[in-house]
């Protein structure tokens, strides 16, 4: 008997990848603010797809291939050429090839997730995820034309392009949503979930920014404590070693 149940999961993953095709084409029209709801379209759906696959028994090897798939096209491409066609066309060769490492990390990211999906990715995602970084520039987009009526900024925008990419193809880690939250540690990842939907359906054009970039600076903050925390262990280490040897 056919097994029908990866349909319902696939028709969110076609619809991620139809967001970022709209993406493209509303950003070659000259429609900024429409192809980056296109995107946070796409992020949304992209949420569904896999809970959807879990609920409904339907995950398979075609659908994970699939989905990363639909990843690299709505927030690896669709994000690159936005950002190009609005801001990075302006620096010449130059933002052709920020847009190119963006879109390289990326791919490069969603291969290893691919790798490391049944072991360390499960609990803590190694490297910025792919749909945050995108839905991060992505928003800052939605921010400046609500608040501007342009992209202001833009040597900010453009220095994340790059960070970001930077991120994607670290070993930065940064939190993954827990299956359940039973945990103190993950109570307080479901408040932060809880603000960033209030914040969605409140304000989303100034507030979903702004709660994206403190999750991508909470990382980067974690990880330069630990950074100097082994440092600081390995220099205590050498400072025993040597008061050893003097004596």
């Amino acid at each position: 008997m056919p097994n029908y149940r990866p349909i319902f999961p696939n028709i969110f993953t076609f619809g991620n990848i139809f967001c970022g095709f709209l993406s493209i084409i509303s950003a070659a029209e000259g429609e900024p603010t429409n192809a980056a709801w296109f995107i946070l379209l796409a992020g949304f759906l992209d949420t569904l797809d896999g809970k959807v696959a879990r609920l409904s028994g339907g995950v398979t090897e075609v659908g994970k291939e699939l989905d990363s798939l639909a990843d690299f096209i709505s927030f690896g491409v669709a994000p690159a050429f936005l950002i190009y066609t609005f801001k990075l066309n302006a620096l010449g060769k130059w933002g052709w090839i920020i847009g190119m490492v963006y879109i390289t990390a990326a791919g490069y990211r969603l291969a290893r997730f691919n790798l490391l999906a049944a072991s360390e990715e499960k609990q803590k995602f190694v490297g910025l995820p792919v749909p945050v970084a995108a839905i991060t520039l992505t928003s800052f987009i939605i921010m400046c034309y609500d608040i501007w009526g342009q992209v202001e900024y833009g040597e900010l925008l453009v220095s994340m392009t790059f960070l970001f990419a930077a991120l994607m193809v670290s070993q930065v880690e940064y939190e993954a949503v827990p299956d359940n939250f039973s945990s103190r540690e993950d109570r307080f990842k479901l408040l932060y979930i809880v603000a960033l939907v209030l914040a969605a359906l409140i304000r989303p054009r100034l507030l979903m920014f702004p709660l994206f970039a403190v999750y991508i600076a909470f990382g980067l903050v974690r990880e330069s404590i630990r950074i100097v925390k082994q440092a600081a262990k390995a220099g205590h280490k050498n400072h025993n070693a040597d008061k050893e040897r003097e004596t």
